[in-house]
């Protein structure tokens, strides 16, 4: 007799077999032949999790911009008092974050005798006595993003709102963290970024101050990338390698300088695809769906029509 407490679909559910032992079995086998591939057999270090590294972005952006960001009422002597307990709170959480991904990575040997906490409170030291200048870096690319769109009314609007803010906010942080040392959570962090904005930056791309990108959506900029002051570039623009040399074991060639170097008060329009270790020269214009492989002096225009070199002034475009 059936049980009257289940629904009909419910108790179909519960008849069925899964053969989950059977499962469990292979999924066992198929890890350990993973863990052997990776000489990490009984390495039970966990990755960093990506979850709480969303969330110690988030809060380190209402600690950044607390008037902006943050949803409390604030008088004017407290503040202080709630940036400097969001910041506590928060960079003990990167701590273990850091942590995970030293232990992760430190081999079976080491893992008794290296003193990983310290190591990772330190750099969660030095990361933390650069937020200042993270904060300045960040003003002044939300007063790029004002002076360079007509459609923004103010630059609050700019930070609450604009994708390219959010992407270059988590990016200025995981560089930090990519420079020292840790690019595992830098990488993390950048990723969450693309999957919020659709703007991938690998953290280990070098930018300059006021530094605009306009919609973004399928904006690639490569691990190599150095960009300069004041450069704006809009959606579907790539800073691509032009190739990946291999070494003679057939396996990639890693950090290798093979992305371009854009220099400062450049703009590159929607589509333009930038690829190699070439110099777009100061004050260049590269035009919307352009293929450029080769460097570009100071002061270039490049469309698709033709490729002209002249001076310009007082914002001309394409």
């Amino acid at each position: 007799m059936s049980s009257p407490d289940l629904p009909t679909d419910r108790r179909s559910v519960s008849d069925a077999n899964w053969n989950v032992d059977l499962i469990v079995v292979e999924l066992r086998q198929l890890r350990e032949r993973s863990q052997l591939a990776r000489q990490r057999v009984g390495h039970s270090a966990k990755l960093p999790s990506r979850r709480h590294l969303a969330n110690i972005v988030e809060r380190l952006g209402t600690a950044i911009f607390p008037v902006r960001l943050s949803h409390r009422e604030f008088t004017h002597g407290n503040i202080d008092y709630f940036v400097g307990h969001t910041l506590d709170q928060t960079l003990s959480e990167l701590v273990d974050e850091v942590e995970r991904e030293l232990r992760f990575f430190a081999s079976s040997d080491s893992m008794e005798t290296t003193p990983f906490r310290q190591q990772a409170i330190q750099i969660t030291r030095q990361f933390a006595e650069q937020l200042p200048e993270v904060r300045r870096l960040l003003e002044s690319d939300i007063q790029a993003a004002f002076e360079g769109d007509p459609a923004a009314r103010s630059s609050d609007e700019v930070l609450a709102c604009y994708p390219g803010v959010t992407a270059i906010l988590h990016h200025r942080l995981a560089h930090l963290l990519y420079r020292l040392n840790v690019p595992l959570v830098a990488r993390i962090i950048a990723e969450i970024a693309h999957s919020l904005t659709g703007i991938d930056i690998h953290p280990g791309a070098t930018i300059g101050e006021q530094f605009f990108i306009d919609h973004g959506t399928g904006v690639v900029i490569g691990e190599t990338a150095l960009i300069g002051k004041h450069v704006r570039i809009y959606q579907a623009v790539t800073l691509g390698a032009k190739s990946f040399p291999t070494g003679d074991d057939g396996i990639l060639i890693k950090g290798n300088a093979r992305h371009p170097i854009v220099e400062d008060d450049v703009v590159i329009y929607a589509g333009a695809t930038v690829l190699g270790r070439i110099t777009i020269g100061k004050g260049s214009m590269i035009g919307g769906n352009v293929w450029l492989t080769s460097s570009v002096p100071p002061g270039s225009q490049v469309s698709q029509a033709k490729h002209r070199t002249e001076a310009f002034d007082h914002g001309s475009g394409i």
